[in-house]
């Protein structure tokens, strides 16, 4: 039975593509730095570790645990991350290098120490950047630029590991409906994206979940190096959307 193992699985998008994953037919090791949270998951097929995947020896033991659970891995899917919303000139070095160290580092290290197991089973990694990582906005710059280092992270992977087998994606999620987003984004931020997403709404959990999904197959077999932004139509908008969808009549 393949195997994955998903990062930041214990809610959100990470559980979301865990659940989606199990019902396809996978058995999925679910990682997260929030142990009391993971034990509250009891999924047929899954097994959960507790790890906190910026520490370079707790990622080598999980994935020396998850290869002994297991047997196998053929995809990981690099969800753990963090968002900080500040202005550039209130950015200090330390949050700067907290953010790096959350939403870049983790996915060097978690994709680094899995290529020998990926090279036996000429898997797959998926990183989740964000839209953020593909267009500039306000208050985004280590959070934007992070999620933009993940973006050529994973062209990099795809190039030097395309030799063994192992293709390398990247999902770019826009305005998705969690609980976090919810509780963070006031009326006006919400009906803002709104305007400017063509879709007209946030995403769902399950909605990312499928795109990541895709990118593990092997309907995907041939897609490597490649970022899929399932925003919503966010990106594609450009400038002066929400004016041009008026009707003039």
């Amino acid at each position: 039975m393949k195997t994955a193992i998903v990062t930041g699985a214990a809610r959100g998008i990470g559980l979301a593509t865990t659940r989606l994953l199990q019902s396809q037919g996978w058995q999925v090791a679910l990682v997260d730095v929030d142990a009391a949270e993971l034990q509250t998951l009891d999924i047929p097929g899954c097994k959960t570790f507790a790890c906190d995947v910026s520490d370079p020896h707790q990622v080598a033991r999980m994935v020396a645990e998850v290869v002994g659970w297991s047997g196998r891995i053929d995809a990981l899917v690099n969800n753990a991350g963090v968002a900080d919303f500040r202005p550039l000139a209130q950015t200090d070095l330390g949050t700067w290098r907290r953010i790096m160290a959350v939403n870049l580092d983790r996915v060097f290290l978690t994709s680094q120490a899995v290529i020998p197991h990926l090279r036996e089973s000429c898997g797959s990694i998926v990183n989740i950047a964000s839209i953020s990582g593909l267009r500039a906005s306000t208050l985004r710059v280590a959070y934007g630029t992070s999620k933009a280092a993940v973006i050529h992270l994973t062209r990099q992977q795809a190039v030097e590991l395309g030799e063994w087998g192992i293709r390398a994606n990247c999902v770019a999620p826009g305005p998705v409906g969690t609980k976090l987003a919810l509780a963070v984004h006031t009326p006006a931020i919400r009906a803002a994206y709104h305007d400017a997403l063509p879709l007209n709404r946030y995403g769902r959990e399950s909605e990312i979940a499928e795109a990541i999904a895709f990118l593990c197959s092997d309907r995907a077999s041939y897609v490597t190096g490649q970022v899929l932004a399932a925003d919503g139509g966010f990106e594609a908008a450009g400038v002066g959307l929400p004016a041009l969808r008026q009707d003039p009549s």
